[in-house]
């Protein structure tokens, strides 16, 4: 087997990753910190096992792909303007409080003030990961805080969405803003009208053949993703409106159980090559900025949730509970940073930055969660909720 193969880096990549999630299970921490680690570790900046890691990177853009028409798929128009209209002064509020610290903590260390910016946007996410699967089971479908907390996660979502229109265009002040307005509302009426009149319709026919239907969701997912390429738009875009085209059809619950394991595979690779080009040789010019940046989402975020729930009339331990469980910077981060630095918004330095500071908030926060939160894998027993 040649060292530079693909068939080598996929055995390197997955088996490393087995083993180092099985660690990473045993300490309690989410998976993506795993997959992040093994990446620096067999990457071109740690043992070169993996000399070139942009093949890895472009083809696990797919897994971006697949994660965002998963996320549409989820999002029913009637029960998702229910529970958004309770969430959204708080989401938009606390946003604005997060890109404030971000962008002043960008310009502390003399970054740029469009690198600063994208650092400011970065601090807005909380992680779906450590929010959503920490909570009880229970507590996620029948309780208030699941609902507070998939409305808060929705909206940082639509944020991210519509934030990633514009880094993937290179730039936020010219013309990329009227180009949206102009191609975004088309792809809309285009995914609305090609749904009703001919993919449901495709469906009800030949639902029974699951084969087909997954066929037809892959490339109804990837035709919109490479049409909104075309248009000037993100591939990524393409895909979320292709899921929320389908999000009421019956055979929408189907595909998201079915693409689960396919966007999984990719998204391995994406933080895989996340960590393989992480700079461990910039590392003395990231590490403050990052720790600064990890403190603040650690100590401010819950403080703030809690201070605007509060203010809307939750309970001081839901809203103590819920700001704890959203104390950290987000997967999705991880994803402005990829993005804006591949249309050469920011520097190398700054990317770094973004993903060294949310690393660090995933590991902290994890415990945090697991010690202080009713969760499935509480350390006291007493908190420990399925």
């Amino acid at each position: 087997m040649e060292p530079d193969s693909l068939l080598f880096s996929f055995f390197l990549i997955f088996s490393g990753a087995a083993l180092a999630s099985t660690l990473a299970l045993f300490f309690r921490q989410p998976l993506l910190v795993a997959y992040i680690f093994i990446g620096g570790l067999l990457g071109p900046f740690g043992l070169g096992y993996i000399s070139d890691p942009s093949l890895l990177t472009d083809i696990a853009e797919f897994g971006i792909i697949f994660l965002l028409f998963l996320l549409g798929l989820d999002m029913q128009p009637s029960k998702l303007f229910h529970t958004l209209k309770k969430t959204f002064l708080v989401t938009l509020a606390s946003s604005i409080v997060f890109v404030l610290l971000g962008y002043s903590t960008g310009l502390l260390f003399n970054f740029s003030n469009v690198e600063s910016l994208v650092i400011g946007f970065a601090m807005i996410f909380s992680s779906t990961i450590i929010g959503i699967k920490l909570l009880p089971t229970t507590v996620l479908h029948q309780k208030h805080m699941g609902e507070l907390m998939v409305g808060i996660l929705l909206l940082q979502d639509f944020i991210a969405i519509f934030l990633l229109v514009f880094l993937d265009s290179g730039n936020i002040e010219q013309s990329s803003a009227l180009r949206v307005l102009l191609a975004f509302p088309l792809l809309l009426a285009i995914a609305y009208f090609s749904t009703r009149f001919i993919l449901i319709k495709l469906i009800a026919r030949f639902d029974q053949f699951k084969e087909y239907i997954f066929l037809l969701a892959i490339g109804w997912c990837l035709g919109l993703a490479a049409l909104a390429s075309a248009m000037g738009l993100s591939a990524e875009i393409g895909a979320f409106i292709a899921g929320v085209s389908l999000a009421t059809s019956p055979i929408s619950l189907f595909i998201a159980l079915n693409l689960k394991p396919l966007r999984d595979f990719f998204l391995i690779l994406f933080f895989f090559s996340l960590g393989a080009q992480f700079n461990t040789s910039l590392l003395g010019q990231v590490i403050a900025p990052a720790l600064l940046l990890a403190a603040l989402a650690l100590s401010v975020k819950p403080v703030v949730f809690h201070f605007l729930l509060r203010r809307f009339s939750e309970r001081n331990r839901l809203a103590w509970d819920a700001g704890l469980r959203l104390g950290q910077i987000s997967e999705f981060s991880l994803l402005i940073a990829f993005v804006a630095t591949q249309s050469g918004m920011i520097g190398e330095t700054a990317s770094l930055v973004i993903q060294a500071a949310a690393i660090m908030t995933f590991l902290v926060s994890s415990y945090v969660v697991v010690m202080f939160c009713p969760t499935p894998i509480a350390s006291n027993p007493k908190l420990r909720r399925d």
